[in-house]
């Protein structure tokens, strides 16, 4: 499985016409999917380990989890369809009657913020991976320009 897949990391997010646009990619490749705002936000939020008041749907999530003593091993984005992403939800549980593993179908956008919650991988079907555009360029351009505007002010 593991020339299946390719690791990635969040690379950025940045606000786009349709919601969030959140870069994940490698040193050799980095392509968007968009989600829209409020998960963009929650997503930077888990990133950066900002507090919250209230827990989030996905902390809730974490907290179910936590008390059926089940894990998130890994997130595989697998495919894009229709201009849709799809994706997998590793998921273990391990008690006296044993481990097992369960993979559930989510949202990308949702598998990614809870993997970035519980600092787990992020993994991108290696077919995927290679038939994604490069925006590498396209992100280095926009942090190079938000960094000048950020200088002029």
């Amino acid at each position: 499985m593991k020339n299946d897949v390719v690791p990635v990391e969040i690379r950025g997010i940045l606000p786009s016409p349709s919601g969030s646009a959140i870069f994940l990619g490698n040193e050799d490749k980095t392509f968007v999917i968009q989600v829209d705002n409020n998960m963009g936000m929650v997503i930077s939020m888990f990133l950066r380990d900002t507090p919250k008041e209230r827990p989030l749907t996905h902390d809730l999530i974490n907290q179910i989890f936590d008390g059926l003593g089940i894990s998130v091993e890994r997130v595989v984005i697998t495919e894009l369809r229709n201009s849709t992403y799809f994706a997998r939800l590793i998921l273990k549980q391990e008690n006296e009657l044993g481990k097992k593993i369960v993979e559930v179908d989510a949202r990308p956008s949702d598998c990614i913020a809870l993997a970035t919650a519980r600092k787990r991988p992020i993994l991108v079907a290696r077919r995927l991976f290679d038939e994604v555009e490069d925006m590498s360029e396209l992100l280095a351009k926009m942090n190079e320009d938000s960094d000048d505007s950020t200088e002029q002010t």
